[in-house]
């Protein structure tokens, strides 16, 4: 096992480990927004260069690393590409928040991430293994409709959220479609969306990231869901946190 093998490894248990201390610790972004954490920047341009290293790390490292790249490779390259695109292109410019700020640390820390995330699924495709360990086969299929399926859902629940803030009546309890199931149909997309990418890939790279993903916006997901039942009597009782039917 080389220092890239050992290191992924460590990657994916590192959210493991502290996902108990997510689960209960409230990240202080958005309504979540308390004083007390340092300096703050505007929260549209906040979104922007945090998820800027993750668009530009990957595709670079994937595509002028050594190794000889597949079908399945530039199937990688796209898919995340399009999902990063979106997230730093679309996304900040598209959420209606007047005035609000992020803390600076939160920032640094996404940005943090998403550097190590993209040079670790980068490097594993340009430098590792061009075509992912994998072949282009049934389970590739089955990946990117979990991809676009998760991906659509995030979207639409992107949307959904951005017109209640067009409303500028304040925070409302979101109604309709899987609004009436769960909390949180954004984040339960994009975790779908990236364990899309990992059946896709079929690699340890991508392993790390559904890890991450599931590890960070589950407990995301439960801050919103506790701060909706906080502040709306009426909130739905039978309502999920995140996975329909289940939390």
């Amino acid at each position: 096992m080389n220092w890239f093998e050992i290191f992924v490894w460590i990657w994916i248990t590192i959210p493991i480990i502290i996902f108990p201390i997510l689960l209960k610790t409230r990240v202080p972004y958005g309504r979540h927004v308390t004083s007390g954490w340092g300096p703050m920047i505007d929260n549209h341009w906040s979104w922007f260069w945090m998820e800027v290293p993750a668009l530009l790390t990957f595709p670079l490292l994937a595509i002028f690393g050594p190794t000889e790249k597949d079908t399945l490779s530039w199937i990688l390259i796209a898919l995340w590409s399009v999902h990063y695109m979106n997230r730093v292109l679309i996304f900040p410019f598209r959420i209606k928040t007047k005035n609000k700020k992020m803390p600076l640390i939160i920032s640094i820390s996404a940005i943090f991430f998403n550097l190590v995330n993209g040079f670790v699924n980068g490097y594993y495709i340009g430098f590792v293994n061009g075509n992912s360990g994998a072949l282009f086969g049934f389970m590739t299929i089955i990946g990117l409709i979990v991809f676009f399926t998760g991906f659509t859902i995030n979207q639409i629940a992107d949307s959904k959220l951005i017109t209640l803030r067009k409303q500028d009546q304040g925070y409302q309890i979101p109604l309709g479609w899987l609004f009436n199931y769960i909390s949180c149909p954004n984040h339960f997309g994009e975790i779908v969306e990236w364990v899309g990418f990992a059946l896709v890939a079929r690699n340890p790279a991508a392993i790390s990231f559904a890890v991450w993903t599931f590890c960070n916006l589950t407990p995301r997901a439960n801050n919103h869901h506790s701060w909706y039942k906080e502040q709306f009597p009426e909130y739905p009782k039978d309502r999920k946190v995140v996975l329909p039917f289940l939390w």
